[in-house]
């Protein structure tokens, strides 16, 4: 059941392997916070790696881009918006994306994908990129990537974080989401004007470059244990890949079972950094927009893949949308289309040679305003104090090892 929350316990979880992950104390969440579960136990989110890492990646290669509530119709798409609710506000990056000069953009190594499963049961993905948090462990993408509006499910399955994706890689590892923080109106009302959230993380998990092999090892475990992470779920099939049983004479007490273990890659934000986030900032802000478009425009053209980065750069300016009854937008010109940009990053003051910026926005629709049949708008909610309320409790709380 959702709720809205004014303080957030968590439990203990144990890891992976029997290690137990302890966390510090979570700090009291602000009046409009919603927070649901993603993976929360070790064997949970052993079984969500799995399911990716399974049969050569299939899962991640094979997935498509999430084209819910992407596209607004021209006519419905205003100049109006919204207005701080305070001060303006920053909070630094941190990391150290690089250095020298460049004519060209040098692309964050903060943004990447997000993969999970939509309500069809398929695997889809989404941009999202890492954002500065205490234990640098913390996403922000589109609400809708995270949480469920087309059906009565809170969250989104099998959600994970990759950043640097491309075609299978996964160079910095896979990074399973532990929790889910958005508004309670976008929760629970799906208010567009909320959509947005924020998703911490688990440690990585290692992969290899060339998205075959799988670091790690097989771990010795009891018969009982075995069958927790064998049967756990619902993709068995897939996550058998990840356990074994070596019989020694039918029933014997000599049979052993193994279950693979994953080696730790680290926090997301000590592998590629953390963009800070800026709040109650004026309109008319120059911001590049750092995603993976895909899908054609109205006329047919299919202007991108989804299988690189890319990005554009404009003003902001305040717009409303009424075909998702949203009147505190933001928007920027783009030709970004729709499908895969749900979540592109929006970075004020970017930094080419730190590559690291102010998260701003984060597109959540796409329009086509002048009707020529060429998407040319991006569209985020307002960054706000309300915003910035939500982000502080999701920055400051830990996740830990699932390795």
């Amino acid at each position: 059941m959702r709720s809205r929350i004014t303080l957030l316990a968590l439990p203990c979880v144990a890891g992976l392997l029997g290690a137990a992950l302890a966390a510090p104390a979570p700090a009291s969440a602000a009046p409009d916070t919603a927070s649901d579960p993603l993976a929360g136990s070790g064997i949970a989110a052993w079984n969500v790696a799995a399911f990716w890492y399974a049969q050569h990646k299939a899962n991640l290669i094979g997935a498509t881009p999430y084209d819910v509530e992407t596209q607004v119709v021209a006519k419905h798409v205003s100049k109006g918006g919204p207005a701080a609710d305070g001060k303006p506000g920053t909070v630094a990056p941190t990391g150290n994306g690089g250095s020298g000069t460049s004519k060209n953009v040098n692309l964050p190594k903060t943004t990447g994908k997000v993969f999970f499963l939509g309500a069809d049961g398929k695997p889809h993905w989404c941009s999202a990129t890492s954002l500065q948090a205490k234990y640098r462990n913390l996403v922000a993408t589109a609400g809708h990537c995270v949480y469920d509006t087309e059906s009565n499910k809170a969250t989104l399955k099998y959600w994970i974080f990759v950043p640097g994706y491309y075609q299978g890689k996964t160079p910095w590892g896979i990074y399973v989401g532990k929790q889910a923080f958005t508004h309670y109106d976008f929760d629970v009302y799906e208010d567009f004007d909320r959509d947005y959230a924020f998703v911490t993380v688990y440690n990585g998990l290692k992969g290899t470059q060339n998205g075959d092999a799988i670091y790690g090892d097989w771990k010795k475990v009891s018969k009982a244990e075995y069958l927790k992470y064998r049967d756990y779920g619902t993709y068995t099939p897939a996550i058998n890949q990840f356990t074994k049983f070596l019989p020694h004479g039918a029933g014997t007490a000599d049979d052993e079972y193994f279950i693979w273990k994953f080696v730790d890659a680290g926090r997301l934000g000590d592998n590629v950094g953390g963009q800070g986030l800026a709040y109650n900032q004026k309109k008319g802000k120059k911001v590049y927009v750092f995603g993976y478009p895909s899908g054609s425009h109205p006329d047919g053209n299919h202007a991108y893949t989804g299988k690189t980065l890319k990005w554009s750069y404009g003003a902001t300016f305040g717009a409303t949308a009424s075909d998702l009854k949203a009147e505190e937008l933001i928007g920027v010109k783009s030709s970004f289309t729709g499908e895969g940009a749900s979540g592109s990053a929006w970075l004020y003051q970017y930094s080419n040679i730190r590559r690291l910026g102010y998260l701003n926005g984060l597109t959540m629709a796409v329009s086509d305003t002048d009707g020529n049949n060429r998407i040319d708008t991006s569209l985020s909610a307002y960054f706000d104090g309300e915003l910035y309320d939500i982000y502080k409790h999701a920055a400051n709380l830990w996740s830990g090892s699932i390795a």
